[in-house]
């Protein structure tokens, strides 16, 4: 896959749209986690050094029914002009304009107005067909930004892995990830689930699962007969008004609900990790919200100290890996969590798709 890279641009003078991604969280008027911001900072500064006349920033926050002051993103630009020197200007947050999620041409000819030349730097945001990400690099000269590229090419890596190769998958956002696994099983040698999909597949090999959550994507003749689909073999349960303990898969009472995978399966599936050439994970292996935070921070201890190439990416995963020292040459870090997940579906996504050459 080849793209338009903003390398190759010549911004010189020009007015530079860049649209970023700084859908971060926001707390009491203070960026609480700015690793999506840190990521587009490689761009900026190429696009300075390169003589932009201007760089104006596009992005979105939060769900914003209209204009509303809670998701202004005031605090991210001041958050920003503390990590770099280069001058921008940020637009106000896209989604105050209910045009943005319509992809809607009038609203994409009012930006174009802004700029000369538009860069994609938001990989997160690239699987949406908004007027931000599709309509507006319709209509003027348009590249991928650095981290968009380096988003690409590390997941086109995870499509066709070294092997062994170990995939895990967790989390609680699973409308995207019946079809994923479906592929992952075709590519990488074993597939790890944890969170509501190892709910999903223990109650789908007939296993109780008490009160848990669970999506219902797997459906028991598809997927729980692959031996290559791991499942937990024991988990951390919590019942009405009590302290978690440590059941067996298959000893889950009717009244407990799965927290967490449980100490001999983050065991188990460390030492997969160990074996494994290369590793792709995406969300955790319990509530980690909820402080249930065992499991996915002993895979996360796994794969620092493996000699492995690891892909990773959703929040809370991001979160366990960046508790340890890492080497950024063999783990990467994306930025991405329903993006990452439909590229690896699709091999692509709306807002790459009109950046290729």
């Amino acid at each position: 896959m080849t793209l338009r890279s903003v390398k190759e641009a010549d911004v010189a003078g020009k007015r530079v749209l860049v649209r970023v991604d700084f859908n971060v969280d926001v707390v009491n008027g203070k960026v609480v986690d700015d690793f999506r911001i840190r990521a587009a900072l490689p761009t900026l500064e190429l696009l300075h050094k390169g003589e932009a006349k201007k760089i104006v920033l596009l992005s979105h926050l939060g769900r914003p029914q209209g204009r509303d002051p809670q998701f202004d993103l005031v605090p991210v630009e001041k958050h920003l002009r503390e990590l770099t020197t280069v001058p921008f200007e940020l637009h106000e947050n896209l989604r105050f304009d209910v045009r943005e999620e319509k992809n809607d041409p009038e609203f994409a000819r009012q930006l174009a107005e802004l700029g000369d030349l538009y860069v994609n730097d938001a990989f997160a945001d690239s699987h949406r067909e908004h007027t931000s990400i599709v309509g507006l690099a319709a209509l003027l000269p348009s590249y991928a930004g650095l981290n968009l590229e380096s988003e690409v090419e590390h997941l086109l890596q995870a499509l066709s892995p070294s092997h062994p190769a170990l995939a895990i998958i967790g989390g609680a956002k699973f409308e995207t990830k019946e079809p994923l696994l479906q592929k992952l099983l075709s590519t990488y040698n074993k597939v790890l689930l944890g969170g509501v999909l190892g709910n999903d597949l223990l109650k789908a090999r007939g296993l109780p699962v008490g009160t848990s959550l669970v999506a219902g994507v797997i459906a028991p003749t598809s997927l729980a007969g692959n031996e290559r689909l791991l499942s937990p073999v024991d988990l951390i349960v919590v019942g009405e008004g009590k302290g978690g303990r440590t059941s067996q898969t298959g000893d889950v009472r009717a009244s407990e609900k799965i927290v967490d995978i449980g100490p001999q399966t983050a065991e188990a599936w460390s030492k997969e990790i160990a074996g494994a050439q290369f590793v792709l994970w995406n969300g955790p292996m319990g509530v980690y919200e909820a402080g249930h935070t065992s499991g996915t921070d002993a895979l996360a201890t796994a794969i620092t100290n493996s000699a492995c190439r690891a892909v990773i990416g959703g929040g809370d995963t991001i979160a366990a890996i960046m508790k340890h020292t890492f080497d950024p040459e063999k783990v990467f870090l994306s930025t991405g969590g329903g993006a990452m997940l439909q590229f690896l579906i699709d091999g692509t996504l709306p807002g790459i798709e009109i950046l290729k050459k």
